[in-house]
C-alpha cells in the first residue's frame, strides 16, 4: 500500500513536473517567436523613422525601444479622376485581438473629408477578428453630399440605329454627366467560423439617396431619367435596402498588405420591399484574391491577382446603385478610369499586380499593374461581349510598419483618354 502510495504521488509530482516543463517550452517558443517577429519589424524603415531622422530631436532616448503604435493618422490628402483633390483627416489602425497565427489582423478606418468637386465624406469601416478568427464582423457608416461622374450604361459600345433615349444613355461619346446628391449608408455582416479560414455569415445594409439631380442635362433626359422611366424607379429619391447571406475563406497573412495566401468573399445581396426598397433584387458579389510571394528574402516581392464580380439575379436596381467601376466595397478597383466609368446590370473585373522590393528595408517598393472589365446593359449588349483594358504603375511607402501599411501613389491611364494620379492607404487588394 505504501509503495502504491509513494509510486502514486511520485508519479503524480513527475507529471506536474512534465506539464510545467512543457508550458515553459511552449512559453519559450511563443516568447522567441513573439521577439523574432519583432526584431524583424524594428529592421524595416518606415515614414516615422524617416521623420525622427530628419528632426532628431524628436528621438527619444530610451533603454527599450518604444513599441510602434498600431495607429496611424495623417491629413487625408488624395487626388483622383473621381472625386478631384480631396483634404481631410484620416485615420487608420490594426491590431491581433488574439493570438497568431490563429488570429488575424483586425483593421479599422475613419476619416472626415472634403474636395474640389464639393463632396464631403464621413465615414468608419470596420473588419474585426476575435480570438482565434471565431467570429468575423465587417461593416461600414458613411455620410456623405456626393458628387458623381456620370458616363452612362454599358461598356462604351456604340449600339446600331439607337433611339433618342438609347443614344443618350448609351454614350458612345462619353459625354460627362454629373449627378449630385446625399448619400447615407449602414451595412453590417457577421461571419462564424466553420474551420481555419472558413465562415459563414448574414447581414442586412440600408443605402440611402436623397435629392438626386443631373447638372447640364436636358429635362427627363439624363441617363439617370431615362433607366429609371425604363425601370419604375423615383430617379431623385432611391432606398437600396436588404439583407445578406455570406460566405468567406481567407488565408492570407495580411489584410493592408499581403505576401502569400489567399481571399475569397461571396456575397447574396437581396433588396427587400419591406426593408423600403423600390423594387425587390438579387445580386450575387464575388471577391477573390491570391498572392503569391517570389522570394523568401525579400518578401514584399509578390504576384497578386483580383477577380470582383456582381451579377444580376433577378429584380431591378436603381441607377445609381448599378454595379461598376469602382464601385468594389473598398472603392479600389479599375484604376485608370474615373467611378462609374463603366457600369451595368452585371459587372467582371480582373487584375493583375507584380510587386517588387526597391529598398531592402521595405521603405521604398513599386508596383506595375494591368486590368480588364466587362458589363452588359439593356440595350443588348451582353456580359464579357466586350473588354475595357486600363494599365499602371507606382510606389509604395512604407507609412506604418507594425501594420504593414503602404502609402501608394499610383498613376493608371484607360481608354477614351482616361488617365490620372490615384493616391490612397493601403494597396488597392
Amino acid at each position: 500500500m505504501r509503495i502504491s502510495l509513494l509510486l502514486s504521488v511520485f508519479f503524480s509530482i513527475f507529471s506536474l513536473t512534465a506539464s510545467a516543463q512543457q508550458i515553459e517550452i511552449q512559453d519559450t517558443l511563443s516568447n522567441r517567436e513573439a521577439l523574432e517577429k519583432q526584431q524583424k519589424i524594428d529592421s524595416l524603415y518606415d515614414i516615422v523613422d524617416l521623420f525622427k531622422d530628419i528632426i532628431p530631436s524628436k528621438k527619444k532616448k530610451e533603454d527599450k525601444p518604444k513599441k510602434r503604435s498600431a495607429i496611424s493618422y495623417l491629413p487625408n490628402i488624395n487626388y483622383n479622376p473621381s472625386i478631384g483633390a480631396q483634404i481631410g483627416i484620416k485615420a487608420v489602425g490594426g491590431k491581433v485581438l488574439g493570438n497568431q497565427p490563429n488570429t488575424s489582423m483586425s483593421i479599422a478606418a475613419a476619416a472626415l473629408s472634403y474636395t474640389t468637386r464639393g463632396i464631403m465624406v464621413g465615414y468608419l469601416i470596420h473588419d474585426i477578428y476575435t480570438p482565434s478568427n471565431t467570429w468575423n464582423i465587417k461593416g461600414n457608416v458613411m455620410v456623405a453630399k456626393a458628387v458623381g461622374l456620370d458616363y452612362g450604361l454599358g461598356i462604351g459600345e456604340p449600339l446600331p440605329n439607337p433611339t433618342e433615349e438609347e443614344l443618350i444613355i448609351n454614350n458612345p461619346d462619353r459625354k460627362r454627366f454629373v449627378n449630385k446628391f446625399t448619400a447615407y449608408t449602414i451595412s453590417e455582416r457577421i461571419y462564424k467560423q466553420l474551420f481555419p479560414g472558413a465562415f459563414v455569415g448574414a447581414g442586412v445594409f440600408f443605402e440611402l439617396k436623397r435629392n438626386l439631380e443631373t447638372v447640364g442635362s436636358e429635362p427627363g433626359m439624363s441617363p439617370t431619367e431615362i433607366y429609371s422611366r425604363w425601370n419604375n424607379f423615383d430617379p431623385q429619391n432611391i432606398n437600396n435596402n436588404g439583407l445578406m447571406l455570406n460566405m468567406q475563406y481567407m488565408t492570407r497573412d495580411n489584410p493592408n498588405s499581403a505576401y502569400k495566401g489567399m481571399y475569397i468573399d461571396v456575397v447574396m445581396r437581396m433588396n427587400q420591399k419591406w426593408l423600403g426598397s423600390e423594387h425587390y433584387a438579387y445580386q450575387l458579389q464575388t471577391d477573390f484574391r491570391k498572392y503569391w510571394q517570389l522570394s523568401e528574402s525579400r518578401p514584399n516581392h509578390v504576384l497578386a491577382f483580383w477577380n470582383y464580380g456582381s451579377y444580376k439575379l433577378g429584380g431591378k436596381l436603381s441607377y445609381i446603385d448599378l454595379p461598376g467601376t469602382s464601385k468594389d466595397p473598398y472603392a479600389r478597383s479599375g484604376r485608370g478610369y474615373t467611378m462609374g466609368y463603366f457600369k451595368g446590370l452585371s459587372f467582371f473585373y480582373s487584375e493583375l499586380e507584380y510587386r517588387y522590393p526597391i529598398l531592402r528595408n521595405q521603405f521604398l517598393s513599386g508596383v506595375v499593374f494591368a486590368n480588364v472589365q466587362t458589363t452588359n446593359d439593356q440595350m443588348g449588349t451582353k456580359l464579357f461581349q466586350k473588354w475595357q483594358p486600363a494599365a499602371g504603375a507606382g510606389l509604395r511607402l512604407l507609412f506604418n510598419k507594425a501594420t504593414r501599411t503602404n502609402l501608394c501613389i499610383d498613376y493608371a491611364f484607360g481608354r477614351f483618354g482616361q488617365r490620372g494620379l490615384f493616391l490612397g492607404l493601403n494597396d488597392a487588394f
